[in-house]
């Protein structure tokens, strides 16, 4: 694992991030963390454990309000200028790796916003743990009408107890855009969590969520 920095514009400042890159990598996961947990949750560091396993590098990054210590995610036109800081890092890194980009819940929101308003260079799918397509209790859909915009092959992976994302309004919305794959987890809440009443484990859900990305990316062509 290599510990970088990257810089977000003039006035942000940097940003730390971690690159995992096996020596069998056949792509790079550019990987966001959400809203309440940084980079090393463990969350985040068994999937990126999970995918480097199965031959696929990721980039770990903070958002700005994350590497200061704070609670308060930073406004949107801050967290999209860190997502495509993040992506044109990844690819100077590791230039001949092809891309992905998303990442877990608020992170996957920023980077498939800052896909639709204009492309990331050299991103060739998104992939999200969880997309947060409405507050718990408020459902709807307003959250993903930009990603009709994206013109992506894009991966969602859901839980069926997602609070913040009834599977009904999820399938609607992967029907709307071309190339959308819906992948259901069974029993996993938001955070992909299962109840012990579900007969399933932690360690058969964390390992179904890189199965499932790098087949996703055998499929799309990408890797």
């Amino acid at each position: 694992m290599t510990e970088l920095a990257i810089q977000v514009g003039d006035r942000v400042g940097r940003v730390s991030a971690l690159l995992e890159l096996p020596g069998n990598a056949r792509a790079l996961y550019v990987l966001a963390h959400g809203a309440g947990a940084g980079m090393r949750h463990r969350f985040m560091q068994a999937i990126a454990t999970g995918l480097a396993e199965r031959g696929v590098a990721t980039l770990r990054y903070q958002f700005p309000y994350v590497e200061a210590g704070e609670r308060r995610p930073d406004p949107p036109g801050v967290l999209e200028a860190t997502v495509r800081a993040a992506v044109a890092r990844a690819a100077e890194e590791v230039p001949d790796l092809p891309l992905v980009a998303g990442g877990k819940s608020l992170g996957g929101r920023m980077t498939s916003s800052a896909a639709a308003k204009s492309p990331l260079p050299g991103v060739r799918g998104l992939v999200f743990l969880g997309f947060p397509l409405h507050a718990p209790g408020r459902a709807g859909t307003e959250r993903a009408a930009h990603l009709e915009r994206v013109g992506l092959p894009m991966l969602f992976l859901q839980g069926t107890r997602d609070a913040l994302a009834d599977l009904t309004l999820m399938r609607t919305v992967c029907e709307r855009p071309p190339g959308a794959t819906l992948h259901v987890v069974e029993g996993g809440d938001h955070s992909f969590a299962v109840l012990k009443r579900s007969g399933r484990t932690e360690g058969e859900v964390m390992a179904e969520l890189p199965d499932t990305i790098v087949a996703w990316l055998s499929r799309e062509r990408i890797a």
